[in-house]
């Protein structure tokens, strides 16, 4: 499971998503392996939470206008 995370200083949300299961930040860098990982396995059907641990119903949606 996938969650985007909120920014500490604004409470905006931030170009990272946080892996729950590996416990780690991804940068949304096209050139890293895990943000590539993270894209794949989201429009495979892995779940993606938005900042407030809302589960995204449109994740496809939101994952196609990513870099």
């Amino acid at each position: 499971m996938y969650q985007l995370t909120k920014s500490n200083r604004t409470n905006e949300d931030t170009p990272f998503v946080y892996d729950t299961l590996r416990q780690l930040t991804i940068p949304f860098d096209p050139d890293n392996t895990d943000y590539a990982n993270f894209k794949k396995e989201v429009l495979a059907g892995a779940e993606l939470q938005d900042a407030d641990g809302n589960v995204m119903t449109d994740a496809s949606a939101y994952i196609a206008t990513l870099p």
